[in-house]
């Protein structure tokens, strides 16, 4: 197990073979560099129709070499305002740049065997980071586990890619 931080960790991102997939479960995540568009979004803005973030760069020039980005959201209505503000100013721009982003509602279905409040990433089915926070969504750390059990990984993903819509069908539906 190792902490993984800086460019190791932005390394995984253009280095894996060919794919990506993130589980959140998480109603919010705190991050700071966000304070600023969800205080905007909270009064009523909307991002702008150009909008540009560094990881729409990272899944362009990915698809571009093959590669797929995945993530599914659990989630449980009514949206929280973290949410609502992550589709409207990240998912959108996301799924335009290429990010496969499904979304699994539990108010809707039973949780199918997926952990709670276990966030990671899995970069070819073969390397797993455990993403940890703190209860009200800040983040302790990344951790790039040593001996995973890939299996359950593997299965954990399928089950969450199964069981999910994909994000422009649910965001339409539950505007």
């Amino acid at each position: 197990m190792r902490l993984l931080e800086g460019e190791s960790w932005k390394r995984l991102f253009t280095t894996f073979q060919s794919s990506a997939f993130r589980l959140e479960t998480l109603p919010e995540y705190k991050v700071t560099s966000e304070e600023d568009e969800i205080r905007r979004f909270l009064a009523g803005e909307h991002p702008p129709s150009d909008m540009h973030y560094s990881w729409l760069d990272t899944i362009r020039k990915g698809g571009e070499s093959g590669k797929s980005f995945q993530r599914v959201h659990v989630l449980t209505s009514p949206l929280s305002d973290y949410i609502r503000y992550e589709f409207e100013w990240a998912y959108v721009f996301n799924v335009r740049a290429g990010e496969d982003i499904r979304i699994l509602d539990l108010s809707e279905a039973e949780n199918p065997g997926l952990p709670e409040r276990h966030d990671f990433w899995i970069f070819d089915d073969s390397t797993v980071v455990h993403m940890r926070y703190e209860e009200d969504g800040v983040q302790i750390d990344r951790v790039h586990l040593d001996d995973p059990d890939l299996d359950q990984y593997r299965h954990w993903k399928e089950i969450a890619l199964a069981n999910s819509v994909p994000f422009v069908e649910y965001y339409t539906k539950h505007r």
